[in-house]
Order: C-alpha cells, then structure tokens, then sequence
C-alpha cells in the first residue's frame, strides 16, 4: 500500500494547460467515483483551483501501473492527449506524497508564497471526497493531520501575518492607522481587479461603510452588490470626498481624477479631521501636491512595494520554520502508517492461528463425542497444532538456510526468540 500525490500547477504548466485538466466542481462527485474504479485503487481525492489541480490516491499493486492507468484515465476524461498532460504532471509517492499535501495547505507551494486561501481549497476536497464516499481511514487521517499541521504553521510562524498584495498592504496600513475599520468610510475609485481585491479585504475587516466611484456604473454596482456598498459616478467624487476617512484609487485614468484643490475642499468640511489616501494607479490618480497638504497621509504604489518587499522576506524566513514543521509531522504521519500496517499484519496473523486452532478443535470435539479415547484425541489435536504453527517458521528458515542467506537466518531466529545453544 501507498500514497500518491500527482498534479499540475503555475510552476509546471501554463493557464492554457492547467485549464484543460481542471475539474467542474459540480461534476466532481462523479469523476472522484470513476477514478477510483478506473484507476484500482482504494481511495482518491481531488483538488481543483485556478493555479493548481493534483489527485491524492492510496494505492496497492504497482506504481508503474497505477500511473499507467491515472493518465490514461485523465486522457479519457479530459478528452485531452496524454503528450499535453505528461509533461507537466508531477509525481510523488508515499513520504514525498504526505510533505507535498502538508506543504500545499501551509501555502509554502503558492503562487504568493503563505497564502491561507489553499487551505479552505483543501478542505473543500476533503468534504467532497467524504462526500463522494471515496475517502476512507487513510485519506481521512492524512487530510486531518494536514489541517493540523497548516494551523500549527500559521500559529508558530509569521508566515502569513505580513502583506504581500498592494491591496492587502492599502488594507494593513489602514488597519494600522485607525487601530480598526469597523467605524471608517471608506471611498473606492475605480473598479477593477484591484479595487475588487482591495474592497474583498475590506468587507473581510468589517469595514464600517464602503462607497465606490466609477467611470461606468454597470461594473461598479456589479462589485457593490457582494460588499454592500454604495454607488456614485466620478463626477460626484469631490461631495462625496469629504465624509471618506480612507480614500484608495486605482484606475486606468491618463490624468489625475482627485486634485489638490478637491482634497482641501474636503478637508475643510471634515474641520481637518485626517484622510487617509492610498493611490494605486499608474499614472497616478491623485496629484503629488495632495501630499503637502497637512491632514492628508498620502501613499503611493512606489511606498507600498517598499513594504511588501519587506514583508516578502519575512514570509521566506517564516517559510524555513515552516518546512521543518511539515517535515517533523511527515515523519510522524509516516509512523502512523507502517503501525498501521504492523498492526493489520499482526490481526491478519492471529485470526490466521485461531482459525487453525478453531479447525483442529471441531474435529476433537467431534472425536470425543463418537467415544474416542479422550488422552489420544488430546495427543492428536497437539501435534496437528504444532505441526500447523511450525509449518510456516520451519519453510522460512530451511529455505534462508539453503540460500545462505544468513542475514535473513539471523532474523528469523530473533524472531521465533531461537536461542542457538538450545
């Protein structure tokens, strides 16, 4: 028995890749079912992002052949050649497979390194392959520890405590200065990626009231609708300005969209009450000179990569206390599996004996019954036991002995405890 782990992701495979071996979620229920009975194995998961889709097996038979049937199984349900997926598949088997899983979770295999949103990914393969009914005692420990190991990570180490997204950095710094959003306004300029990123952590934050401007409204009141904010046109931005504690912008303007004069204006009617303005644009939204004006902390995407880079390297050094979290708990997962199939051994072997022993006895007891002698019947069921138990250690260790294979001689000595004077 093993543990697999094959995938492809944004290191292996580009998007035009990645998206063809992508999985429907809807429709996962049913290929989790088929793999297992196409592939012959006796549990499978599946997790499927933008980035990355990697298939989790416990496998028995040969390696060789479970991969041999995996791919063709991909081809097939894909509809996708095995020469477009083959050379971005990765493979890992069993301690690479367990390392590569918790290294996943923790984020230390992200595309920003330390991400947490991998691990609500994994969870979510996990409950849709409990679902499914294709996960049982194995996938169900190993996806257990690695929940473990991914809060133990992000409890212990610094690994995701730092921005490393302008967006994420806008939201921090706020954070920061005001000691809390849930009692600030905040005016959003723009519509795009960015400013739906920027508007995501700030619902995440519990923000107090969110109000975007755009260009065109369509797209503004399409984002405003999952963050419950407000709607207002560009051209309403300086009435609007002044009942905003944050001000953040990011759109694709040639020139400036908030000047000096607006800024002031709106400064005056907040009695000089602080604004803080984050401008993300490239050329810039908000004019330079806005920076001279006293009540107003103006940052640029200049200042912020300033501090994500920063930020950059603490997360690698939290990486290095990372990696030795999820090797120490690989190797414990690791134990746990061959205790696992120490202990099967050891139940396989005893019902083996006691079956034997149930045998010989039903026919001594029926030999008793039809009046044979009972010390005979006694002296008979002995020999037949002994000869059942010995069979098997005597074959073992004529053939070691035959093949000078003393190694193996010496071990079955320790084993059957066969002291050598004796």
């Amino acid at each position: 028995m093993s543990i697999v782990a094959v995938g492809i992701n944004h290191k292996t495979a580009p998007v035009a890749v990645r998206e063809k071996i992508s999985f429907n979620p809807d429709k996962l229920s049913t290929a989790l079912k088929e793999m297992l009975e196409a592939v012959q194995c006796r549990e499978v998961a599946i997790l499927s992002t933008c980035n990355r889709t990697e298939l989790y097996l416990v496998q028995d038979g040969d390696f060789d052949v479970t991969q041999q049937r995996l791919i063709q199984w991909l081809e097939k349900y894909h509809n996708v050649p095995a020469s477009t997926i083959l050379p971005s598949l990765y493979w890992h088997k069993d301690q690479q497979a367990v390392n590569h899983m918790m290294r996943v979770a923790c984020g230390l295999d992200s595309l920003v390194l330390g991400e947490p949103q991998i691990l609500g990914q994994m969870k979510q393969a996990y409950s849709q392959a409990k679902a499914a009914g294709s996960m049982s005692l194995i996938m169900e420990r190993l996806f257990q520890r690695t929940f473990g190991v991914a809060k133990q990570v992000r409890t212990e180490t610094e690994i995701g405590a730092s921005a490393v997204s302008v967006a994420f950095a806008s939201v921090n710094l706020a954070k920061h200065i005001f000691g809390g959003l849930e009692k600030t306004k905040v005016l959003l300029v723009g519509a795009g990626d960015t400013i739906e990123l920027v508007a995501k952590h700030l619902y995440e934050n519990n923000v107090g009231k969110i109000t975007v401007a755009n260009r065109t409204l369509a797209r503004a009141e399409n984002m405003a609708k999952k963050i419950g904010a407000d709607v207002i046109t560009l051209a309403q931005i300086p009435e609007h300005m002044c009942h905003a504690d944050i001000v953040i912008s990011s759109t694709g303007s040639t020139l400036p969209i908030i000047g000096k004069g607006m800024v002031e204006q709106a400064l005056a009617s907040r009695k000089h009450q602080p604004i803080f303005m984050v401008d993300l644009a490239v050329p810039r939204d908000i004019e330079e000179q806005v920076s001279e004006l006293e009540d107003v902390f103006l940052y640029t995407v200049d200042d912020l990569q300033g501090i994500i880079a920063k930020n950059i390297e603490n997360r690698r050094k939290a990486a290095v206390e990372a990696e030795s979290i999820v090797n120490s708990q690989s190797d414990n997962f690791m134990a746990w599996l061959r205790g696992l199939n120490t202990q099967d051994t050891v139940i396989s072997y005893r019902k083996q004996c006691i079956d034997n022993r149930d045998v010989l006895l039903e026919k001594a007891l029926i030999q008793l019954k039809n009046g044979k002698n009972s010390e005979a019947v006694l002296g008979e069921l002995a020999t037949k036991l002994t000869n059942k138990f010995m069979h098997a250690p005597t074959s073992a260790l004529q053939s070691a002995a035959q093949g000078g294979e003393l190694d193996k001689l010496l071990y079955l000595r320790d084993i059957f405890n066969i002291d050598p004077q004796d």
